[in-house]
């Protein structure tokens, strides 16, 4: 679903480069909208050999750092080619004729409105912008991520929360703690 929803804008409009770079952070990144609608060009930044969201305020005031993936650096650098933002919000909102409007962000309904209108054109009306932030949990967690990243990346107060994002439940068949050996001073393997 996700590869599907971030082909609804199309590439080769302003509007589109705008809506798919929006779509990604979402998907890629766990971002809420209010987080989103805040970010400015200042936010991304270099550190530690990755392209990151610096200082990120989101939920309760906390401040993260979101790692930005390449494939999504990738969508935002040709936003940020085709608008000329270079300071500022990262994303405004567009004129008719595709033109910058004023410098200020978008909202938080045009991203909300934006989700619902791609979810629709994928057969899923219904989908929210927080969906996409549980859905960034999950993909995350397929590939492996351990349960405390997806929690920073997704600046988690409760590892409660996160676990329930992803729908974990304790496994007593295959208990993990079925996989611990110890050897015992008497020789013997328990």
């Amino acid at each position: 679903m996700p590869g599907r929803l971030l082909s609804v804008p199309d590439p080769e409009t302003r509007l589109g480069l705008r809506d798919r770079a929006i779509l990604a952070l979402l998907v890629a990144c766990g971002l809420r909208r209010d987080e989103l609608v805040r970010l400015e060009v200042r936010h991304l930044q270099l550190r530690e050999d990755r392209w990151v969201l610096l200082d990120l305020r989101g939920k309760g005031r906390r401040i993260r750092t979101v790692p930005v993936p390449h494939w999504v650096k990738l969508l935002l650098d040709r936003w940020l080619e085709e608008s000329g933002i270079e300071e500022g919000p990262l994303f405004r909102t567009l004129r008719k004729n595709g033109a910058l409007g004023e410098k200020k962000p978008i909202s938080e309904d045009l991203v909300y409105t934006l989700v619902r209108q791609s979810g629709a054109a994928i057969g899923h009306p219904d989908l929210r912008p927080h969906d996409l932030r549980r859905t960034c949990a999950k993909l995350c967690r397929k590939a492996g991520g351990d349960l405390e990243q997806i929690q920073l990346l997704l600046g988690h107060a409760s590892i409660q929360t996160t676990e329930r994002y992803l729908g974990t439940k304790q496994d007593l068949v295959q208990a993990v703690n079925d996989r611990i050996k110890i050897r015992l001073e008497s020789g013997h393997d328990e």
